[in-house]
């Protein structure tokens, strides 16, 4: 059975520092790039940034880049995310992700990935 496992979440004061981690279970994603997608309270899940398997690619969402940064540990088959300077717009269920697709327009869909993790929930204060 494929899981998706998130940790890190927790709550924060804005201008904070969280990492949250993504450990993936009953395969290899040799294959998948993987990454995160958010959801806050009344809004629809948004992409925030992904990772290719060899690590030499990454996308971000304009609203993160220079804050936040991905990066994996394929001996782990896990995936990290360091988010730096964190503002109250940050707060939102943070899910894990994987896909098969490579290129950023199919990446930055949510109905294009195959295995979701049950999200981690970050809240940030003023």
């Amino acid at each position: 059975q494929v899981q998706l496992v998130e940790s890190g979440g927790g709550l924060v004061q804005a201008g904070g520092s969280l990492r949250l981690s993504c450990a993936a279970s009953g395969r290899t994603f040799s294959s998948h790039a993987m990454g995160w997608f958010r959801q806050a309270p009344g809004k629809e899940r948004e992409f925030v940034t992904f990772i290719t398997w060899s690590g030499g690619t990454t996308f971000y969402a304009d609203s993160v880049k220079g804050r936040f940064t991905i990066s994996r540990d394929n001996a782990k088959n896990t995936v990290y995310l360091q988010m730096n300077s964190l503002k109250p717009e940050d707060t939102a269920v943070y899910y894990c992700a994987a896909t098969p697709y490579t290129d950023y327009e199919n990446i930055r869909r949510s109905h294009n990935m195959a295995y979701w993790g049950r999200g981690t929930l970050v809240t940030v204060t003023s």
